[in-house]
């Protein structure tokens, strides 16, 4: 008789690392809040980025329906992983459950959220300033991934965050440091798309970075290049992609 498969597979570093460029590199995710007046599980589509500590960030307006559920209860769940061709069923997704928390207003913490989160979607800068607009971060829990069939993993909160003191520096100075990174090579977007992107184009760009990897952006493409650790310092950041740019150019 043959032996039944766990639905629950031991997690590995393939699947955290799946999980993070997942929920890293998403533009958009499926919210799901609790509805206070009828109890019922209430989705919807958001736009979603993330801090630079790895957790992700909504912009949402007050007089949206699911903002005032999070109001009444914090609670959600994101749900990412985008479908490519073939079976939808067949392609990851990562569930991410956790809290909602409203972002001040012109906090330090809502500058570095705001500065990211546009240069994601820059069409948002029609509406983000709105009165209306505000920033909300979610304080994970523990999360899914189901990366196929037969491919189920607990991911925990803590291989969804990023843990590393070039954080804080990046904080203040992220654009610089996206700078030091670019000036390695002038196609240095495009290099790296045309490795780990299906969309072949020269017209690539950078778009963020954090101690954990970058984003690589074109239009309504993004990609996520994401390492296997945090660096801890900007020299560190610099020699892993000297290295992976001299990769590319030997094959």
């Amino acid at each position: 008789m043959q032996e039944e498969t766990p639905l629950i597979r031991p997690t590995d570093e393939q699947a955290r690392k799946l999980a993070r460029i997942l929920l890293r590199g998403a533009r958009f995710a499926a919210l799901a809040v609790l509805d206070p007046q009828t109890g019922f599980p209430l989705a919807t589509r958001t736009l979603v980025g993330t801090d630079l500590d790895g957790a992700p960030v909504i912009l949402i307006s007050r007089l949206a329906a699911h903002t005032r559920a999070l109001m009444a209860d914090p609670r959600c769940s994101l749900l990412v992983g985008e479908p490519r061709k073939g079976d939808p069923l067949a392609w990851p997704r990562l569930t991410v459950p956790g809290r909602a928390k409203a972002v001040e207003k012109g906090s330090p913490d809502e500058n570095v959220i705001r500065r990211r989160f546009l240069r994601r979607h820059p069409k948002s800068k029609l509406y983000a300033s709105f009165e209306d607009f505000q920033f909300y971060k979610i304080d994970l829990d523990n999360a899914f991934l189901n990366g196929g069939f037969g491919k189920s993993y607990n991911i925990l909160r803590e291989d969804l965050l990023i843990y590393s003191p070039l954080t804080a520096e990046l904080a203040l100075s992220e654009l610089h440091y996206l700078s030091k990174v670019a000036s390695l090579d002038p196609d240095l977007a495009n290099l790296l798309a045309n490795k780990y992107s299906i969309v072949k184009s020269y017209n690539w760009e950078l778009s963020g970075m954090d101690a954990c990897g970058l984003d690589i952006a074109l239009g309504e493409h993004l990609v996520r290049i994401e390492l296997d650790e945090p660096t801890q310092d900007l020299k560190g950041l610099i020699a892993i992609y000297e290295q992976m740019l001299m990769e590319i150019r030997e094959n």
